[in-house]
């Protein structure tokens, strides 16, 4: 079902059925990596990842597992009650995989008449195999709104520079913070 608003900022959900296989998205990145096979293939490699899934009752934890030049790939886990800011992703584009549990997604509509970003869809939950693979200009809300712990695995084209966080005012959301690779992460 995927959710297209323009070509820069198109979202698509696939389902992984095995390692390299899926659904193909319809996010077409303007890099050299295939975003959602990218994710899907890291995702089949268990052993690339399993020994780093670690949880934290704090704040969330995560652990890049790849960085390669035009990309990068990140585990994060998700204990119940644990979320994102609404945040978007700098000039990167980006693809997530929920290897365990489930996570909810809202997405922000950038196309508003004033630009201001408004809190919009909820796409609902993601369970075990379930992607998401987004363009630039993604502004999110990530959760684990359920009752186990979660895992995930995100891939980013270009690698993460900066990613901005926003604070929610009604419907709107305003930009409060820059954070930068080297500074912030």
């Amino acid at each position: 079902m995927p959710l297209r608003t323009r070509p820069d900022r198109t979202t698509a959900l696939t389902t992984l059925s095995a390692p390299g296989a899926g659904t193909p998205s319809t996010f077409a990145p303007r890099t050299a990596v295939n975003l959602a096979e990218t994710a899907r293939r890291l995702a089949g490699d268990r052993a690339l990842w399993a020994g780093l899934v670690d949880f934290d009752p704090i704040s969330r934890y995560y652990a890049r597992i790849a960085a390669e030049p035009d990309h990068e790939a990140w585990l994060l886990t998700w204990l119940p009650g644990q979320a994102t800011e609404w945040h978007d992703h700098g000039q990167s584009a980006g693809s997530f995989v929920v290897l365990q549990g489930q996570l909810s997604e809202r997405v922000a509509d950038l196309d508003g008449p004033d630009r201001t970003p408004q809190v919009g869809e909820d796409v609902g939950r993601l369970r075990p195999g379930q992607q998401r693979t987004f363009g630039r200009r993604y502004v999110h809300h990530v959760s684990n709104e359920g009752p186990d712990p979660a895992v995930s695995l995100h891939v980013y084209s270009p690698r993460l520079t900066e990613m901005t966080t926003y604070a929610l005012t009604g419907t709107n959301l305003r930009p409060i913070e820059l954070q930068q690779k080297g500074v912030d992460w």
